[in-house]
């Protein structure tokens, strides 16, 4: 997915959980979307990313806004 020059906006509960938790900052999340092995596409404007890293499986799930170029990232998910 091309995300060149959309600016990413972390949702508070993002932030304060899944942030914190996978001791994150904003700017590592443009390298999980843009390294995703899966993106899908689950509503007009709502996107699921899976990626790998630090050994875990990782989930985004974000709004594409094509208008304003902007993503925003509502919560994140991860496995093993």
């Amino acid at each position: 997915m091309d995300i060149e020059g959309y600016r990413i906006r972390p949702s508070k509960h993002f932030v304060l959980g899944w942030m914190r938790k996978w001791d994150y900052t904003t700017d590592d999340l443009r390298p999980l979307i843009e390294n995703a092995y899966t993106i899908d596409k689950v509503g007009k404007w709502k996107y699921e990313s899976y990626t790998r890293a630090k050994g875990k499986s990782r989930k985004l799930i974000f709004i594409k806004d094509d208008e304003f170029k902007e993503i925003f990232i509502i919560t994140g998910a991860e496995g093993k």
